[in-house]
């Protein structure tokens, strides 16, 4: 597990070329801000998560929990399932507005993505 990474994925690096390519600039990885996000855009204050399956229990084929120790993954996938929870709560109290991008469906979170983007323009 020390080889999975949290920053700079495959499927958030290609989420980051297709907004940038679509003309939309942003930040990365904003402390500051509950759950740390992936892309930032803060004149619009829209905060994007792009989330693994697996890692996120997404109720997916790729979300599917292996099945030997069987207890210590529930007990690891809740915990980020409840911190997502909390994250997307204190940034909706923030005014922001959280948006997941779950990995087996890269394109249709992209799709949503840039159209929240050019319907929340500043």
């Amino acid at each position: 597990m020390a080889r999975v990474r949290s920053k700079d994925t495959n499927p958030e690096l290609a989420v980051r070329r297709a907004v940038h390519a679509a003309g939309f600039r942003f930040r990365l990885h904003r402390k500051a801000l509950p759950g740390s996000p992936d892309l930032v855009f803060t004149s619009r204050s829209i905060a994007v998560f792009v989330n693994g399956c697996f890692w996120h229990g997404h109720s997916c084929e790729d979300g599917k929990r292996p099945s030997t120790n069987i207890e210590y993954w529930n007990r690891k996938i809740g915990r980020n399932v409840t911190r997502d929870k909390a994250n997307y709560r204190a940034l909706r109290k923030m005014n922001w507005m959280p948006l997941v991008i779950w990995t087996c469906r890269l394109n249709l979170g992209l799709r949503r993505l840039l159209r929240e983007l050019r319907e929340h323009s500043p």
